[in-house]
């Protein structure tokens, strides 16, 4: 229902709908969808690059086969980035299908529901790759202290896609934080225009 340029959301939620706030809207959505699917194509980039990698080598007869799965932080690093870009492309289709009808999400509930899990999501991704890149420091360099070696010596090739996957990881990280700064403007401001709009009932 639309008055004089004023309408009542899906949550009930009165909200101005000015030309301003329109072009805000619509700049702030679709900047929210090139940011998740960043975030989906470079966090199964990551899965795919690191889950795909291994290397043997052969010391004395004996064949020894370097795989992700050898380090928990990269097996943490493949969950973690595979269930950012499944959560991705499930938004991404909430975020096209929003902007097709044209319709804004003013729901709260829906609203704290997609704020909690892109929080999550950020959190996990973060703490996978903060993981995966201290034992990937650690393969490149050893730790003479401990008495490890330099795994990257041996293995260069699995190194060095391992080091591209974290890379793909870093980005579709950075995007996830994005888009979770941006489900937090988009919640809050519905608290935020909420007085406003009352006010110009």
């Amino acid at each position: 229902m639309s008055y004089l340029g004023v309408g009542v959301s899906p949550g009930n939620v009165p909200v101005y709908h000015g030309t301003s706030l329109k072009v805000i809207d619509r700049r702030v959505r679709l900047a929210e969808l090139v940011l998740r699917i960043l975030t989906c194509g470079l966090a199964l980039l990551c899965v795919v690059l690191v889950a795909t990698d291994s290397q043997t080598k052969e010391f004395f007869s004996i064949q020894k086969k370097a795989s992700y799965t050898d380090l928990k932080a990269l097996v943490f690093l493949v969950v973690a980035n595979a269930i950012a870009a499944a959560y991705s492309f499930v938004q991404v289709v909430r975020c096209v299908v929003s902007m097709v009808r044209g319709n804004v999400l003013y729901n709260k509930p829906l609203a704290w529901l997609i704020f909690s899990g892109d929080q999550a999501m950020a959190y996990m991704t973060v703490a996978a790759l903060a993981a995966a890149i201290q034992s990937s420091v650690f393969a490149e360099t050893g730790q003479p202290e401990l008495q490890w070696m330099k795994t990257c010596d041996m293995y260069a090739k699995f190194c060095n896609q391992v080091g591209e996957g974290v890379g793909s990881a870093v980005i579709a990280c950075i995007s996830m934080v994005g888009v979770s700064c941006i489900s937090a403007f988009g919640l809050f401001r519905l608290y935020n225009n909420k007085g406003k709009s009352d006010a110009r009932w």
